[in-house]
């Protein structure tokens, strides 16, 4: 163990929870990852026919009574349903009893990156067509960005540390990261953490179209999320949300809890550069990596697998690999790299904690699920991403990166528990 985990509080990973466009539990989840097996295709919760983008990664066939009570779930807007079931699951993964586990010293924190995108449409629409008293009285406490870290804690009882954290696609990582940091600093013995968004709706659509960040390559779904490769052209939309249990070391053995792996460090930093553009070098980026693995204690020679934020962009996934680049030097060419969103697209807020759920799966089992679609080699994208086909590997240490608009940048180290 390297002395900066052995000097501090340590924080474990005890439980997982999945809602995702490739399956609503983790086993599904991961199962689908690992076999290169898309969960993109048709949008089907809109009509598309006047965006460019015609395809998403949807959380099909969703029934929020599987997880939550009928009438506590009318209560909430889909992406707060996904942080709600995905927390059942990953709080029934960890074996947590709420009755004894002390609910004043568990937490939630989220992130989200806009709300009820579709309900905010329904009642701009309402307000326009019908007059604002016609609005439904639950449209606050469905569509605010808050809720989902407010119905978690609402629905479990849970009094402790609350915060929802907004930093477009970094969030549910930078949420993640900084659940961790409440633990390390002695504000809770427990965390319910991750990512969630629920936004493909008009509104949506529409406000990344007229950016130009989506992809209009319709006519295959499951191929138009295409990171690395040199036809990229834009991002799939996709919703979901992936839930962590965070613990103290000491809380977790005392119970005698499963430990998956330790979130061993966070880097957060912001370009300061464009509102929605990365600096080509990735700079930034880097300096997040770099902080990530200053706050573990791990050198980068240490680290045996990258989870890459790529998002199928063509400035972002080579701002990207750059950034890799400025952190491991030659190194960066050893260390295998996937893009999980080559498989699901990209879910904004949720993104982080989907693709947090995937790399502690990754450190679990030493399988690196593959980077599909790179069939033409970007010669600005020169790195190992996985392509194809899964791999077997030894990852002790692991990294995970979002970067969102605004700039801002968001890492996690997720390494093997040692005692």
């Amino acid at each position: 163990m390297n002395e900066t985990l052995r000097s501090r509080r340590r924080v474990v990973i005890t439980g997982l929870g999945a809602v995702t466009p490739a399956g609503k539990t983790v086993a599904e989840f991961w199962e689908n990852l690992v076999n290169g097996r898309s969960g993109i295709g048709p949008i089907t919760l809109i009509d598309p026919a006047q965006f460019p983008c015609r395809v998403a990664g949807e959380v099909t066939d969703w029934d929020p009574s599987l997880f939550i009570e009928r009438k506590a779930a009318r209560r909430m807007a889909r992406f707060t349903q996904f942080m709600v079931a995905a927390a059942a699951q990953a709080i029934g993964d960890a074996g947590l009893n709420l009755e004894t586990a002390g609910r004043d010293r568990i937490g939630v924190l989220v992130g989200n990156g806009g709300g009820g995108y579709p309900d905010i449409q329904e009642g701009a629409q309402t307000l326009f067509e019908r007059g604002g008293m016609k609005l439904d009285p639950l449209y606050f406490p469905r569509s605010l960005g808050n809720m989902a870290a407010a119905q978690v804690a609402l629905q479990y009882g849970l009094r402790g540390y609350n915060g929802t954290i907004c930093t477009a696609c970094a969030a549910g990582t930078q949420a993640i990261g900084e659940a961790g940091m409440v633990i390390r600093n002695g504000r809770a013995d427990v965390m319910v953490t991750g990512g969630c968004e629920a936004g493909i709706s008009e509104l949506g659509l529409a406000g990344f179209s007229v950016m130009r960040a989506l992809t209009s390559q319709n006519d295959a779904p499951e191929k138009a999320s295409r990171p690395f490769d040199a036809t990229r052209d834009g991002f799939v939309p996709c919703e979901g949300a992936g839930a962590l249990i965070l613990e103290s070391e000491e809380h977790a053995r005392s119970r005698g809890a499963r430990i998956y792996a330790e979130l061993a460090g966070f880097g957060c930093t912001s370009d300061a550069f464009h509102v929605v553009a990365p600096p080509e070098d990735g700079e930034g980026a880097a300096r997040a990596m770099a902080e990530a693995l200053r706050d573990s204690g791990f050198d980068p020679g240490e680290v045996g697998y990258i989870n890459a934020h790529a998002t199928s962009t063509p400035l972002g996934d080579t701002a990207e690999t750059n950034a890799i680049k400025r952190v491991f030097g030659e190194g960066a060419y050893r260390i295998p790299i996937s893009a999980t969103k080559s498989l699901i697209g990209h879910g904004l807020g949720a993104s982080g904690g989907m693709e947090t759920v995937a790399t502690v799966k990754t450190v679990e089992t030493g399988l690196i699920h593959p980077t599909v679609n790179l069939e033409n080699r970007d010669e600005s994208c020169d790195l190992d991403y996985v392509p194809g086909t899964a791999r077997r590997g030894e990852v002790r240490v692991a990294l995970k990166n979002s970067f969102g608009f605004g700039g801002q940048n968001s890492c996690l180290v997720i390494a093997r528990y040692e005692a």
